[in-house]
């Protein structure tokens, strides 16, 4: 009887436990979670909120929620600044944190945490111009995991030049996430994650002659680069395919709307392959003061870095244009410029069947007559043409 007893008190604890258990589960279950992303629209009191994970959300925010505003750097609230809801505006990026108490289908805000748009393109302004000024890149050669050096190969033509990257423990490494060159998504990463033949960019203080740099920071990748001519093309899914020249094999290309396309005037394309070809085979190409095919000598016209000389397509001082900057100056075209039958020349995210392109160039039937000269020259480019610019007008 006794023995009935116990078992009998044990279930009914069991039960309890049970019971509690599962009220737990069922609260923690109704908490609703922070909503992160964008404010896409305001309606009344009410905003919609593109979540990073690619939905939409509603919030509703009480005149009761605290609305506080940060920089986009800011690694903490001491100094954040309190706004009413007016101050909000699409574009900003929120983070919510909702209301436990909240009724009703409609997540209603009890705190707001914004980054205001234009925080977040003065920032990205900054920092393009300190990439600009303090940047580097281009493709590795070397690295030596136990000082910390890793040597790049930058530029191209008579620009080229071999550059040591000094890093350290208080170096920041990162490197692309998989299908994105978005610095915003680099995952950190240690020096052993960076191969010969990545692409490197790094940011911190040179030496005089900008053969060395001691990098705060350094983001690293690998991308293909595919030189073809253009088989076929699909608008509604943006791609197209390539057949390779170097495998011979048909490679189907997707195009974001983040990826950069130019094209080179057809002037712009075969200067640029004469560059090219006189620095392969140790010649000097048209000579510094020579005559560009634009109908200009080298010395006129003025320098995105401010400075006097360059004609139309760069180069500082009177000398030669930098490839790179060449490349800058291209016109930007869309997917419906291209064309069936045309060459081009991109760098790509890794892949197999189908790869996303990073930076499209067409107009380069010129240079792929020169393929060892122009090899890495788009991409030095597409990861590092504002250092690039810079590295020139400085010089």
């Amino acid at each position: 009887m006794r023995n009935t007893m116990k078992v009998r008190h044990t279930i009914a604890q069991w039960a309890v436990l049970a019971a509690l258990v599962a009220a737990a589960a069922l609260m923690q279950a109704q908490t609703p979670k922070p909503v992160q992303g964008t404010i896409t629209a305001i309606n009344g009191t009410t905003l919609s909120v593109k979540t990073d994970g690619d939905g939409v959300q509603q919030v509703e925010v009480p005149s009761t929620a605290t609305i506080l505003r940060v920089a986009p750097d800011a690694k903490n609230l001491s100094a954040a600044e309190k706004i009413q809801f007016s101050d909000l505006g699409v574009g900003d990026r929120a983070l919510v944190k909702p209301d436990p108490n909240g009724s009703g289908p409609t997540v209603q805000a009890m705190r707001i945490i914004a980054i205001k748009q234009s925080d977040i393109v003065a920032k990205h302004q900054k920092d393009r111009e300190d990439w600009q000024r303090r940047g580097v890149g281009g493709l590795v050669k070397s690295i030596d995991p136990a000082s910390g050096d890793i040597v790049v190969s930058s530029g191209a033509g008579a620009t080229a030049k071999t550059i040591t990257v000094h890093t350290s423990k208080a170096t920041i490494l990162k490197r692309y996430a998989p299908a994105s060159v978005n610095p915003d998504e680099a995952l950190a990463a240690p020096i052993d994650a960076v191969h010969v033949g990545d692409q490197l960019s790094a940011r911190g203080e040179k030496n005089a002659d900008r053969t060395e740099i001691t990098a705060e920071e350094v983001y690293s990748g690998s991308f293909l680069n595919i030189a073809g001519t253009i088989t076929s093309l699909d608008a509604a899914a943006s791609t197209l395919v390539v057949k390779d020249l170097a495998t011979k094999k048909q490679v189907t290309i997707h195009v974001t709307a983040e990826a950069q396309m130019r094209r080179l005037p057809d002037r712009m394309a075969t200067f640029l392959a004469m560059r090219l070809k006189g620095s392969a085979s140790g010649g000097q190409g048209i000579p510094s003061g020579g005559t560009s095919p634009a109908g200009g000598a080298w010395a006129g016209g003025q320098h995105s870095g401010g400075g006097q000389g360059g004609g139309p397509w760069g180069g500082a001082g009177g000398q030669p244009p930098d490839p790179q900057q060449m490349l800058s100056r291209a016109p930007a075209i869309q997917f419906a410029d291209l064309q069936k039958g045309e060459a081009v020349m991109l760098v790509a995210t890794g892949g197999t069947a189908q790869v996303t392109a990073v930076t499209l160039l067409a107009g380069v039937e010129p240079l792929l007559e020169a393929p060892a000269a122009s090899q890495n020259l788009l991409s030095n480019w597409s990861m590092n043409g504002g250092a690039s610019a810079a590295e020139s007008a400085a010089q």
